[in-house]
Formats: C-alpha cells, structure tokens, sequence
C-alpha cells in the first residue's frame, strides 16, 4: 500500500511540473480586427501612409510563458493600398514590392522576449521582395477575453522599422524616405 501511495504521489508532482500548453490562435482577418499598416516619409514634406488588404496567419500564446509563444504572418503584396491607385501600382512594380515576381512576403518568429508588464519582443524572419532579413517588432498585449460570440480572443499592438535597401529595394527618393516604418495591430480568435 505504501509503494502504491509514493508512485501516486511521485506522479502527481510529475503532473504539476508539466508546463501549461500554449493555445493556439487564428488572426481575425475576417472580422477585420487586424491591420498591416506602414508609413514612410515622402521627401521630407509629409508622410505617405498604407496598408496590406490581404493577410493571414496564425499564433500560439501562452501568457505563462511569452517565450513559448509564437507566430506566423503571409501578406499578399498585391494588396498594398495607400489610397491613390497610380502610386499603388507604382508600389506593386519592380521599383519596389515587384509583386509579379514576389506576390507574397512572410514573417516567421525565431524568439519571442519577455519585457516588463505587457510588453514584449517578438523576432523573427521578414521575407519581403524575395530577401530575408531578421526584424525586431516591439509588441504589447492589448487585451485578453471572451468574446459574446462564445470564443476567447487576445490582441496585441507593435511597431517595427526597416531600411527598404536591405530588402533589395532601393528606389531613390532620398534619405528620408528610406526607411519603412510598420504599425501592426493582431487580433486571434483560440482554436
């Protein structure tokens, strides 16, 4: 009796040190509750401001454990949208997305870093006009739930920059205007 007790026992302590698994989330792109959204400087008169229409993706979160977590984003290019549609195309030609070429950019996560309180760091893998190069976003959890549909949801803010150069696009239209400046907001519903 006892050696069933100690093997009880010794076994529940396994199971306490199991760690919880991270869930698994789908972002919410049908509900629009996410955008792509970038910015960057035109000429140093103004800030030209758009978007991409078209992404997906999917996240694992475990809010025990930040460094569990990851995620995995596919952008159309096709779908960059800044409002005028001559500079669209011009967006969308081999001057800079390529997108005949290049139709979609990617970002992987390699690492997620813990920060303080709600805040974050998520690197990763940016493929864009067929390069890749690591980036670093800067994220923050906005908010975590059930929603009145009868899913849990969580969001998150974050914001990156990167010189176009270094992803094989250097288009010249002067020192302002080189780097891209990205405002990221994430919504997933658990799978």
């Amino acid at each position: 009796m006892r050696k069933l007790i100690a093997i009880f026992a010794l076994s529940s302590l396994g199971l306490a040190s199991v760690p919880a698994l991270a869930d698994n989330y789908v972002i919410d792109t049908q509900g629009a509750h996410a955008s792509i959204n970038f910015k960057v400087n035109h000429l140093g008169f103004s800030w030209l401001v758009g978007r991409f229409n078209e992404f997906g993706g999917d996240f694992t979160y475990d809010s025990e454990n930040l460094s569990d977590s990851n995620i995995n984003v596919t952008i159309n290019t096709r779908s960059v949208d800044s409002n005028h549609s001559e500079r669209d195309r011009h967006l969308r030609n081999s001057d800079f997305l390529d997108v005949s070429k290049f139709p979609e950019a990617t970002f992987v996560s390699t690492e997620v870093i813990p920060g303080e309180g709600d805040k974050f760091q998520i690197v990763g893998d940016l493929t864009l006009h067929g390069v890749t190069n690591s980036i670093t976003i800067d994220a923050k959890k906005v908010g975590e739930g059930e929603d009145p549909w009868g899913g849990h949801r969580v969001g998150f803010a974050g914001k990156t920059e990167f010189k176009m150069k270094d992803f094989g696009m250097d288009y010249n239209l002067g020192p302002e205007a080189e780097t891209v400046y990205m405002d990221l907001h994430i919504e997933g519903i658990r799978q």
